[in-house]
């Protein structure tokens, strides 16, 4: 479903006021905390690389 406007599919929402709630915590979110940034995403990726290394450690293990 393409909306012929500005062909965004789905621009439609079922529930506007869910809609809205959901901008409203995206928008206080990002207030908070700022746009998620180049360092943000490295320690991301390395907590997510020491947690599967520690899967892979304890499967080897047991």
């Amino acid at each position: 479903m393409i909306d012929g406007n500005n062909n965004n599919p789905f621009s439609h929402s079922a529930d506007p006021y869910g809609a809205k709630a959901n901008f409203d915590v995206n928008q206080q979110k990002l207030h908070t905390e700022g746009v998620p940034g180049f360092w943000r995403q490295v320690t991301n990726l390395l907590i997510l690389v020491g947690i599967i290394a520690l899967v892979v450690v304890l499967v080897r293990i047991f």
